[in-house]
């Protein structure tokens, strides 16, 4: 078999199972255990509670022990409970639409819909980054998705799969899925991504104070479509089942970069309220934890 890996397997194996598993349980069972699990289990196991720790650490050195502690805990239940939700289907996009979006952003929104002029909608991995997509979808809005493929082929297709359920059309990063989606910008349609991960072929902007290869694609679709620049977010409730779908006002046109940093301060004033609902376990600060292994030697040496 071409490319096949029996690491990738196995790990398709066993999250096939947990999922097949959970989805056995009611919803109001399922989202909380599957959190409880990423965070007891998966995490210590995975290094993502080291994770969570050395990020921190980069960012917010001042935070208290106490609180570094329970955001190890915290995030990765989190991460739990979306990827559990993502694969619940109709139970999750039922949830997500019943809730209505709020914010600055949303008149100009809705009259960027009925003019049909294309919508640049960002977001990052915080809270459930889909709940807002589905309780837009749900209004009648044409929202696409932009995703990255995964590097492990078979749980990518049943994961594709499950956003896929959510809603459509989707298109993944790279020659495949460029040509679709700017025939559906071009209609009047919307256009989500995520903007948090680092990209090598990104511009070195800034997120909590410090260089992060960002990707600068959003701002530079929106300039060259007359597209809206749009962040939007759903922030998870207090009972971790359902949340505040929020649509902020547009980003100002001007430059590529000071678009995608206005972004960057967007997400991050977000996630200073709310610290355990981002993906902390993410590889954001690539840059920065390299020149500290690389001078932590010489500095203590």
């Amino acid at each position: 078999m071409n490319g096949f890996r029996l690491d990738h397997w196995l790990q398709d194996r066993v999250i096939r199972g947990l999922i097949w598993g959970l989805l056995r349980l009611p919803y109001r069972w399922r989202v909380p255990l599957c959190g409880w699990i990423m965070a007891q289990v998966v995490a210590p196991v995975a290094g993502y509670r080291a994770r969570v720790r050395e990020n921190l650490a980069l960012v917010l050195p001042d935070l208290p022990a106490a609180e570094v502690k329970r955001l190890t805990r915290a995030v990765p239940d989190n991460v739990g409970r979306t990827i559990i939700e993502i694969y619940s289907g109709a139970e999750f996009t039922a949830r997500a639409a019943a809730t209505a979006p709020e914010g600055a952003g949303l008149a100009m929104l809705e009259q960027a819909h009925a003019a049909g002029r294309p919508v640049i909608l960002v977001t990052g991995h915080f809270g459930n980054y889909d709940a807002s997509r589905a309780a837009l979808l749900a209004r009648g809005f044409r929202v696409g998705a932009l995703y990255r493929n995964m590097k492990n082929a078979g749980f990518n297709a049943h994961y594709v799969a499950a956003i896929s359920r959510i809603g459509t059309p989707l298109f993944p990063r790279g020659r495949a899925g460029l040509a679709d989606m700017v025939r559906h910008l071009k209609s009047g349609g919307m256009l989500g991504l995520l903007i948090d991960q680092h990209m090598g072929h990104g511009a070195p902007l800034t997120f909590f104070g410090i260089a992060a290869q960002t990707a600068l694609s959003a701002a530079e679709l929106a300039l060259k479509y007359d597209a809206l620049l749009v962040p939007t977010y759903a922030v998870r409730l207090p009972d971790g089942l359902n949340f505040r779908i929020i649509v902020e006002a547009p980003i100002p046109p001007g430059t590529p970069e000071a678009m995608t940093q206005a972004l960057n301060d967007s997400l991050e004033a977000l996630v200073r309220h709310h610290p355990d609902q981002w993906f902390w376990i993410h590889r954001r600060w690539k840059a920065a934890h390299q020149v500290q292994t690389e001078s932590g030697p010489d500095e203590t040496g």
